[in-house]
């Protein structure tokens, strides 16, 4: 088979090829490198209005005559690559909205790469509209919603998440709800409120190909090193400030048992090596289940802080603090259970080999292929 991967977070769609790849089929992403992270993609569409003077002017343009020069640039190189973009028997979105720029040139790009191509599918990775409306009406305990509901930060660090409940992306949902063949998710977030769908086809798990990420056993001879990665613009949204909160509290306490490593907006490869030498990774707080960063982390050793929910437990038939530990949206919460790995350290040894344990048995890369092509294949 010939699979298009449309649109790249982290690598989600990478590792999906490569374990189709690995199968005997043919796969190709096309996309965005994901802002800074620049994630390696096979047919790149290039955001030449990211920084400097060209994202002044494309701002300039909206505020002023409603116009997305970037949307009209993706929509030529788009059209430019008609020939290595078409022909595929199967075409999946990572998301409905993946090319980051205005809604009606997102469904004019969408609206193409179906024309020239077999069964659509949509995969709900990250925020969307049936996502964000289920957080918004506060059917989760806690979301990425949350603390916009609690009036903290500012409404601009809400907007992307925000902008998937207007009217124009409305119109773009519908379309692709209407268009696609159906839609899969790939964590708990977004399972969740697509059960009950009539187009829902079920979760599999994220990709991570574990054979590119070798396992250290935590060494612990003097300090705890806990790292903490801040992507900037995110930082309300993901919880940084509850972490940042529960890093003052043990720093103070615990001074002489602890080393902390901070970092902000680092490129993927530079926040793999920084955070190498760390035990313990604070991921995110507003989640119920693992993202990219906090599977590849445990992978790779170390005990994370991320969203392990109740709901999380019961689906994979865990017990908690075994895999990975909750991170609840409380400081003094989230203070305690550093407290508790700092006391005992035996168990991060214990973690640490459960959660890459768990990596190998749920979210191997190969075994994700091969459930992709059972579900879009499944009327044959």
């Amino acid at each position: 088979m010939k699979i298009l991967l449309v649109g790249e977070y982290n690598r989600t769609h990478r590792n999906i090829k490569l374990g189709l790849e690995h199968l005997g089929h043919s796969a190709k992403v096309v996309g965005l490198t994901d802002g800074f992270k620049k994630v390696k993609v096979d047919i790149e569409i290039k955001n030449y209005f990211e920084t400097g003077l060209l994202k002044k002017i494309r701002v300039a343009l909206v505020k002023l005559f409603s116009f997305d020069i970037l949307g009209t640039h993706l929509n030529y190189q788009i059209k430019s690559k008609k020939q290595e973009l078409s022909n595929y028997d199967v075409i999946q979105f990572l998301n409905e909205a993946p090319f980051g720029c205005d809604r009606n040139n997102q469904k004019k790009i969408i609206d193409l790469l179906i024309g020239w191509n077999n069964k659509p599918f949509l995969l709900s990775c990250g925020t969307d509209f049936i996502s964000v409306d289920y957080a918004m009406r506060k059917k989760f305990r806690y979301s990425i919603l949350t603390p916009y509901l609690e009036n903290k930060g500012t409404k601009k660090d809400f907007l992307a998440a925000l902008s998937y409940l207007t009217p124009e992306h409305k119109i773009l949902h519908d379309y692709i709800f209407n268009t696609i063949e159906g839609v899969i998710s790939n964590d708990l977030d977004y399972h969740i409120p697509l059960i009950g769908h009539p187009k829902y086809l079920g979760m599999i798990p994220h990709a991570i190909n574990t054979s590119q990420l070798d396992y250290r056993s935590p060494i612990i001879n003097d300090k705890i090193v806990i790292f903490h990665g801040i992507n900037s613009h995110n930082y309300i949204k993901k919880g940084n400030d509850i972490f940042d909160a529960a890093l003052d509290l043990i720093a103070l306490k615990y001074s002489n048992k602890v080393e902390i490593i901070t970092t902000t907006d680092l490129p993927y490869a530079e926040y793999i090596e920084r955070f190498d030498k760390c035990h313990i990774l604070l991921d995110q707080v507003y989640a119920y289940d693992q993202g990219f960063n906090a599977l590849e982390a445990m992978a790779k050793g170390k005990v994370v802080f991320t969203g392990a929910e109740q709901e999380w437990l019961d689906y994979f038939n865990l017990q908690a603090d075994t895999v990975a530990i909750n991170a609840l949206p409380n400081a003094d919460a989230v203070a305690k259970k550093l407290e508790w790995l700092i006391i005992n350290p035996k168990k991060i040894i214990e973690i640490s080999r459960n959660g890459r344990d768990f990596v190998e048995q749920h979210h191997d890369h190969i075994n994700c292929a091969k459930s992709y092509l059972e579900k879009w294949n499944r009327d044959k």
